[in-house]
């Protein structure tokens, strides 16, 4: 996997996650295979959301007067937005915004559903496009033009306590989503330079993939009253006074998506945590000529068993070389295979072979016990995969005493570099510019040392790294 750019590409290709060959740059087509993880992933999301959020839907054109009215948060995004000037053949009154992200489309109706203390707290959360004219290099799922797959929550609050409790139950809900799927993460606090336009504080997860960058997979944002107090949206406290309320948003998008393709995967193609994967089980029977028919049987009677059993299994009877479908399974990165011949079938047999090991076993077929023993490999499969990327991911983050380690490390060894910083923003630009890459920020109080570029008494431990 050491060109990683290059194995990403072919796999989304090959494995038919996206088709980029859509005419506009940074747009793809999601095919059926990479359509069915994204649902997956976002059915799992949604689970964890629903517990204390509500989902709705906002339009996508924002009007221009409404995008504009918080200046620093438009800022932001202002080299971004893509532009509606025509209705037709009509040019409009007021050009409308494809929404960048939708602070400012959701922000004017609030005023209109808050009234009274007893309203609050209010969560809501939405999965739609979001357009943003990237103009660096894109990268399918990585970089594009329109992100497909935006999961944005928005969170309103009586007081600055109740945003900060959201902000750590937000933490919560990403941790607990990646740890299901097995990706490994930082959580760290942006520096004031790279914070959400009109935010407080953000709050980041970050993930490492195989070519030793970056990705960030997931942003929480303590917004504070900042748009509250531009969108007027106030509630009437138990006294009958009129106070602003406190806000916060978070979000996600298709990069979850790459990370779990890019983290799991091998030189053989996809290895898909069984949560997200389209197929959990794929049966392929080993037919001769004089047994085909009882195999093939026997195979369906199997399928539909497991499938009753709630678990999303493929019976391969295609007409096709044996060796052909393992290397396509494989390539999918279908968790567990199931290999049934008549001699199995005779000796109550089955071949399995787990795609996180690639090992093969021979195991007893257990009438009564089958779908618990299918559970447990499936079980087994999730946690190593999870172990695995987070013991590699481990490794990969380096201590750094000096400036000099640190650009050694970013250029030698790749990963992350962790280091003492006295949190002086302009300490902090002048360790960006001499190492050349960015802090992603701050992940813990440091108890002792002094700053790895000025010397001053170290106030965090900082994170820095190649990003995406």
């Amino acid at each position: 996997m050491s060109k990683f750019s290059e194995w990403f590409h072919n796999i989304l290709e090959e494995a038919e996650i996206i088709d980029t060959r859509y005419p506009i740059k940074g747009m793809h087509v999601w095919q059926p295979q990479g359509f069915k993880i994204r649902k997956h992933t976002l059915s799992l999301l949604r689970e964890l959301l629903d517990e204390d959020h509500d989902e709705v839907l906002f339009p996508l054109l924002i009007p221009e007067d409404e995008l504009a009215k918080e200046a620093i948060h438009v800022k932001g995004f202002e080299e971004e937005v893509y532009w509606i000037t025509h209705g037709g053949l009509t040019p409009l009154n007021k050009k409308l915004a494809l929404r960048p992200t939708s602070e400012t489309a959701m922000y004017p109706m609030f005023p209109l559903w808050v009234r009274s203390h007893t309203d609050l707290p209010m969560r809501f959360y939405q999965v739609v496009n979001t357009f943003r004219y990237e103009t660096k290099h894109t990268r399918p799922l990585i970089r594009v033009r329109e992100i497909t797959t935006f999961k944005e929550a928005h969170t309103i609050h009586t007081d600055s306590e109740g945003a900060r409790q959201q902000v750590e139950r937000a933490i919560e809900i990403y941790s607990s989503f990646f740890d299901q799927l097995g990706i490994p993460y930082v959580v760290t606090r942006r520096p004031e330079w790279d914070k959400f336009p009109g935010a407080d504080y953000t709050m980041a997860f970050d993930t490492l993939l195989p070519d030793g960058k970056t990705l960030q997979i997931g942003t929480v944002h303590n917004l504070g009253q900042t748009f509250a107090r531009t969108f007027d949206i106030t509630y009437e406290t138990a006294e009958g006074e009129h106070e602003y309320v406190y806000q916060t948003c978070y979000g996600l998008s298709d990069r979850v998506i790459a990370s779990i393709i890019g983290i799991h995967g091998d030189s053989s193609g996809l290895k898909l945590p069984p949560i997200v994967a389209p197929y959990q089980v794929v049966i392929i029977p080993v037919l001769f000529k004089k047994t085909a028919q009882e195999v093939l049987d026997f195979c369906k009677q199997l399928q539909n068993k497991i499938k009753k059993a709630g678990l999303r299994v493929h019976l391969d009877d295609r007409d096709l070389r044996a060796g052909k479908k393992y290397y396509e399974w494989e390539m999918r990165g279908v968790p567990l295979r199931l290999e049934i011949g008549p001699r199995d079938i005779e000796n109550k047999k089955m071949v399995t072979l787990r795609r996180d090991t690639m090992e093969k076993e021979i195991v007893d077929y257990r009438e009564d016990a089958l779908i618990n023993d299918l559970n447990m490999i499936l079980d087994d499969i999730a946690r190593n995969l999870k172990e695995k990327a987070w013991e590699n991911f481990q490794e990969n983050i380096h201590p750094a005493k000096t400036l000099e380690d640190a650009k050694n490390i970013i250029t030698n060894e790749k990963g992350i570099v962790s280091f003492s910083w006295c949190g002086d923003e302009a300490c902090g630009i002048e360790i960006e510019e001499y190492v050349t890459v960015d802090i992603l920020g701050v992940n813990e109080e440091a108890t002792e040392g002094k700053c790895i570029n000025c010397g001053k008494n170290a106030q965090h431990v900082a994170l820095l790294a190649k990003t995406y």
